[in-house]
């Protein structure tokens, strides 16, 4: 299993956002996430975060803070724990980012920009819960999203529908 982390940082209402398109192999192509990226040998996940943030963004990202365990079920790229942080950062995005474009984008537009199924159900919940939260996220093959598993609890029917 892949150990990543990923962080929306937010400043002024809005949290900066990368459409991944940069790369040649990019289970992200043509979506919109927050940044991050691997573990490193050595590295915990605070020192993975904060490094990604300034390799991707140029920024030193400032209380970051753990808000979730997502653990990706991902048939067609391996499975994969993400940390998810929220953050705050210091310094000007810079223009040319590796991997995407960057964006600040208001933190009610984002549900607009083509996102993943699975982002769709634990964005709210940084809107919503002050706790660090654990999220199972099923994808089958082709990329839609399964199954939802909430803090142990399973959640496909009311965020999927019934149809699931």
């Amino acid at each position: 299993m892949r150990l990543t982390t990923l962080c929306y940082i937010q400043r002024d209402g809005q949290w900066l956002m990368m459409n991944r398109m940069k790369k040649r192999v990019d289970e992200n192509a043509g979506k919109w996430i927050g940044v991050g990226g691997h573990l490193e040998a050595g590295e915990c996940p605070e020192e993975c975060i904060a490094r990604e943030v300034r390799e991707e963004t140029g920024l030193q990202l400032k209380n970051a803070r753990l808000r979730g365990i997502i653990t990706f079920i991902l048939p067609d790229w391996g499975d994969e724990m993400t940390f998810l942080y929220t953050g705050e950062a210091e310094g000007e995005a810079r223009e040319d980012c590796p991997e995407g474009i960057l964006r600040w984008v208001p933190v009610d537009e984002v549900d607009s920009l083509p996102l993943w199924e699975g982002d769709r159900v634990f964005l709210p919940l940084l809107r919503t819960r002050e706790d660090c939260f654990s999220l199972k996220l099923t994808y089958a093959p082709g990329g839609a999203l399964t199954g939802c598993m909430l803090d142990g609890r399973d959640i496909t029917k009311e965020t999927l529908g019934e149809s699931k």
